[in-house]
């Protein structure tokens, strides 16, 4: 089972989350009423942002969703965040007012012209987004926020303050919000306690922890989901008393080089194979047919694998 899916407790509910799910449901209720929502989710690493906005898309089948995805590299280059949630809804740009249609054409490229105001682009993309609520609620999904291009995020937060009663609704998930996001509505996301903090760490571990070590592990980590549900450096030693697992680095770069030594582990395809996936780091969604060779990944004669490939969601 995957980390993801040991994180669901029955009735494929988050664990230790029912209060976050719950907010999440009353957001998607308030857009199926015609009204606007905006939010943050602030967390560390491996707390379970990204569950959280996979619980949200997943409540909310009768809306059109888009998403975008922080990427650290592309800090730099201004609305690099909000192509990539308001490609899927282009087809819409022909009705808008002159001058924000301009706007957006110039800053996605499709026309060549001087450096837009912002404002301007940003009330451009408030009636984009009104636009394509007209025929079914919109939900705007911008997961690792923290790596928004300043010129993305100033749009956004400018949107998410003058939604008013349109079917929408923007939600961010970030470690630490900029300053951008800081007058839009938050919740924090602390670590899972007591029984489901255990539960997810025993469906990790394949031998009794000694309870001592247990409430040890629970409690160094704060009930952050994925450092329990990625237990590494813990060995059956455990289960005696002995524990090894605490390091004196932080908990989310112990995370990240937890991952990094399953990398080394790959095969050299393997890892090439993961390197061409991560540079779109966008859900994908439509169906099309990829061959590894497109890469230049070897794999058997008559092999071929299925992905998805748009970033809009609509069901």
């Amino acid at each position: 089972m995957t980390a993801e899916g040991r994180f669901r407790g029955p009735g494929g509910r988050l664990r230790g989350r029912a209060s976050e799910c719950a907010l999440l449901d009353d957001l998607v209720s308030a857009i199926r009423r015609g009204e606007s929502r905006s939010l943050v989710l602030r967390g560390e690493a491996g707390i379970g942002k990204t569950a959280l906005l996979e619980y949200l898309i997943a409540s909310a089948p009768d809306a059109t969703v888009v998403r975008a995805v922080g990427v650290q590299s592309d800090m730099e280059l201004a609305f690099a965040s909000l192509h990539q949630l308001c490609g899927p809804l282009l087809d819409a740009l022909e009705r808008l007012p002159a001058p924000q249609r301009q706007a957006m054409e110039i800053v996605f490229g499709l026309t060549v012209g001087e450096a837009p105001d912002r404002f301007l682009v940003g009330l451009a993309v408030l009636s984009l987004f009104s636009e394509a609520a007209e025929q079914r609620p919109l939900l705007c999904v911008v997961d690792d926020a923290q790596w928004l291009d300043e010129a993305s995020a100033l749009t956004l937060a400018f949107v998410a303050r003058r939604l008013l009663a349109e079917p929408v609704a923007i939600v961010f998930a970030a470690r630490e919000p900029g300053e951008e996001l800081l007058h839009v509505s938050e919740l924090e996301v602390a670590g899972v306690r007591n029984g489901d903090a255990r539960a997810l760490l025993s469906s990790a571990v394949r031998f009794k922890l000694d309870e001592r070590v247990r409430d040890r592990i629970i409690a160094e980590t704060r009930g952050n989901p994925l450092a329990l549900l990625e237990p590494h450096g813990l060995d059956g030693e455990a289960a005696g008393g002995r524990f090894g697992l605490v390091e004196a680095q932080g908990l989310a770069g112990r995370i990240e080089e937890s991952f990094v030594r399953r990398v080394e582990t790959l095969s050299d395809d393997a890892r090439r194979l993961l390197l061409v996936a991560a540079a779109e780091p966008v859900a994908i969604r439509c169906c099309c047919w990829v061959h590894p060779s497109d890469s230049g990944l070897r794999s058997p004669p008559r092999t071929r694998r299925r992905t998805r490939c748009s970033r809009s969601e609509s069901a």
